[in-house]
């Protein structure tokens, strides 16, 4: 039986499948009480070694807005329901495995912004299906071959 305090982690890189996997996860979640975590992440790339700490507020702040720009453009009624909005530093598949070890659920889309033309999973989606501490919904855009 579900119960209210279910927690649905969506992983949204702002890609055509990951607003496809919000949506999923907010009509998921009507229908068994749970709370939406929509998450974004973001790391310096590995060739940088260390990253300057004086940017990293400013790079919190673009990506919270990249975040809201794509909850926007998903369009989806959150009326009655929780969704938080949650940006996290690192590897995207790194950071929603690890959060995945305290989720009901982790839904991804198939493919991000980095995929391979022709690949039926991107990287991210992969290393979830295989490393998540929760069941896991890979949601696939519907626009893709």
């Amino acid at each position: 039986m579900a119960t209210k305090d279910q927690r649905i982690i969506v992983g949204v890189d702002g890609s055509e499948a990951s607003l496809d996997a919000l949506r999923w996860a907010v009509s998921y979640a009507r229908g068994v009480g749970g709370v939406v975590q929509a998450m974004r992440t973001w790391h310096y790339p590995w060739a940088m070694q260390t990253a300057p700490a004086q940017t990293d507020a400013n790079v919190e702040k673009q990506i919270q807005g990249e975040l809201d720009e794509a909850v926007t453009r998903a369009d989806v009624d959150t009326t009655g329901m929780t969704l938080e909005r949650v940006v996290k530093e690192g590897h995207a598949s790194l950071v929603l495995v690890n959060e995945s070890a305290n989720a009901d659920l982790l839904v991804v889309g198939s493919k991000g912004r980095g995929a391979f033309a022709g690949m039926l999973l991107g990287s991210v989606s992969q290393h979830c299906a295989n490393g998540a501490h929760c069941p896991v919904v890979i949601v696939r855009h519907e626009g893709h071959a």
